[in-house]
C-alpha cells in the first residue's frame, strides 16, 4: 500500500497558505534512489577514511573544509562556495517551486592538534577520533546527493548541503549562526536538517538544549601568604561561590543542569592568588528555566564574593567577580506537531522502525531559536566512545544503511521529490 507524507508548506515560511502537499515514500524514483545507495556503499565508507584522517581540530577546520568543498563539486552540486566563516556548501537544483531545504553535517572536532586520526580496522569496526562525530556524517550527505541524481530524484525545492564549522565545544555553532545571520542563503532557508553521529535512524531531535558558559574570574590585591594573611583571597572567594552554586535547585523536567568543569589561576603556593576563574556550564531544554538558572548563578558568585569581602581586611582592596560569556547556545522546540518533525517520523515508519524524539544540543539550536522548522537525526550505523580516541563505528552495511535512507528520504520529502 502507497505510504504517503504530508508536509504543509504552509508553516515554513511561505506567504499564504499552500495547499497540503503528498510526497509517496515508494514512488519509483525514491526506490531506485534507496538501490543506488546500497550500490554506493563501499564508496562511502573510503569517503568516511579519508574525511576522518584530516585533522579538523576547533577553529582549524580548513584542511578538512577545502577537501570537502572539492567533494561537493565532484557530487555535481551547483554553486559550490566557502563563505566567511569557513562553512563549505552547494546547491541541489529543484524546479524552485518550493522553499529551500538546508542540510548540514559539522566539519570540525573536538580533539586537538597532533591527534593521531589515523583509522584502524577491525572486522567491520572502523576506529578513530571523529569517525562517528561527525566523518561519517559528511559521506552520508554526499552518498545522499549521488543516489538521488543517479535515481533520477527531481524536487520542488532547491536543497543546499552544508560542511558546517564550529559545531563543538568552543565552536558555540559559529558556522550556523553565520548560515543563518550573515551568510548569503540567511534569508532563503526554510527547513533545516543537521545530520550528527551515529544511531539506528529512529531518533529524531527535536528540541534544542540551550547552554551559557561564562568564565568567571574573582580578582583581589594578593600577596605574600604569609606577611599578607588577613587579606581578602579570591581562591576563598571562589570556593564561597561554588559552595553556594552547588545548592542551587533546578527542575527535573524541564531538564536543567549546571557545572564546574575547569579552574585556574593564582602563581604560587606561597602566594595569595591576585585572580582565580573557573568554567561554568549552564543548560536547559527551556529557555525560561535556561533564564533562572543564570540569574541565581550570578547571584550566587556575587554572595562568594560578598562572604569574603565580609571574612577578611579588605583595606588593599575588595574582591571583585567578572563574567565573561565564552559560550551561548540557544535552547528552543520544534513541536512535534510541525510538518518537519511529523515528515521525519512518517520517514521512520515507513522504514518499519518506531520514531523517537528527544533534546540535544545540536546545529538545530541556531534555526529552532529562529523559529525555523529544524531537526537532527542521526547518519546510521552502529558505534560508540564519541569524543574519545577509541571513538568507531560499525560499517555492517544492512545496519550501516538505516539512517542512511532515512536521512535521503527525509530530504527528498521535504524538499517535494516528484513535485511539480
Amino acid at each position: 500500500m502507497t505510504q504517503a507524507l504530508l508536509v504543509f508548506l504552509a508553516t515554513v515560511g511561505l506567504q499564504a497558505p499552500a495547499p497540503v502537499a503528498t510526497v509517496p515514500l515508494d514512488q519509483p524514483a525514491l526506490v531506485r534512489a534507496l538501490e543506488a545507495l546500497d550500490r554506493d556503499h563501499d564508496r562511502m565508507v573510503a569517503e568516511i577514511v579519508t574525511l576522518t584522517e584530516i585533522p579538523a581540530p576547533p577553529f582549524k577546520e580548513d584542511r578538512r573544509a577545502a577537501a570537502y568543498l572539492k567533494m561537493l563539486q565532484q557530487a555535481g552540486l551547483t554553486n559550490v562556495e566557502r563563505d566567511a566563516e569557513g562553512n563549505v556548501m552547494g546547491l541541489r537544483r529543484g524546479r524552485g517551486t518550493g522553499p529551500l531545504v538546508a542540510v548540514a553535517a559539522h566539519l570540525d572536532t573536538v580533539f586537538p592538534e597532533g591527534t593521531d586520526v589515523r583509522v584502524r580496522r577491525d572486522g567491520t569496526r572502523l576506529f578513530a577520533p571523529g569517525i562517528g562525530d561527525n566523518s561519517r556524517s559528511l559521506a552520508v550527505m554526499l552518498a545522499i546527493v549521488r543516489a538521488m541524481d543517479a535515481a533520477g530524484v527531481t524536487t520542488a525545492s532547491d536543497v543546499l548541503f552544508v560542511g558546517n564549522v564550529g559545531e563543538e565545544g568552543p565552536g558555540d555553532l559559529r558556522g550556523i549562526r553565520h548560515l543563518f545571520t550573515k551568510g548569503p542563503y540567511r534569508d532563503r532557508i526554510k527547513m533545516f536538517v543537521s545530520i550528527d553521529g551515529v544511531g539506528d535512524g529512529d531518533h529524531i531531535v527535536n528540541a534544542a538544549v540551550g547552554s551559557r558558559r561564562y568564565r568567571v574570574t574573582f580578582k583581589g590585591p594578593g600577596g605574600h601568604s604569609y606577611g599578607a594573611f588577613g587579606l581578602v583571597n579570591p581562591a576563598f572567594a571562589l570556593g564561597h561561590a561554588a559552595a553556594a552554586f552547588s545548592r542551587i535547585t533546578v527542575p527535573d523536567s524541564p531538564k536543567t543542569t549546571f557545572n564546574i568543569g575547569v579552574m585556574g589561576g593564582g602563581t604560587s603556593v606561597n602566594s595569595i592568588p591576585s585572580e582565580v576563574w573557573m568554567d561554568v556550564d549552564l543548560r536547559s531544554e527551556d529557555p525560561a528555566a535556561l533564564t533562572r538558572l543564570e540569574s541565581e548563578f550570578r547571584a550566587a558568585m556575587d554572595a562568594g564574593a560578598a562572604a569574603e569581602n565580609a571574612a577578611r581586611s579588605t583595606r588593599v582592596g575588595q574582591i571583585e567577580v567578572d563574567f565573561a560569556l565564552i559560550g551561548d547556545r540557544p535552547a528552543g522546540t520544534t513541536p512535534l506537531d510541525s510538518p518537519i518533525a511529523q515528515a521525519a517520523a512518517a520517514v521512520v515508519r515507513h522504514l518499519g522502525r518506531t520514531p523517537t524524539f528527544g533534546a540535544s544540543s545540536t546545529d538545530s539550536n541556531i534555526p529552532i531559536s529562529l523559529g525555523i522548522p529544524a531537526v537532527t537525526i542521526d547518519s546510521g550505523g552502529q558505534g560508540a566512545r564519541a569524543h574519545a580516541l577509541d571513538e568507531w563505528i560499525d560499517i555492517e552495511k544492512s545496519a550501516s544503511l538505516g539512517g542512511v535512507r532515512s536521512a535521503l528520504l527525509l530530504v527528498a520529502a521535504l524538499a517535494g521529490a516528484g513535485k511539480q
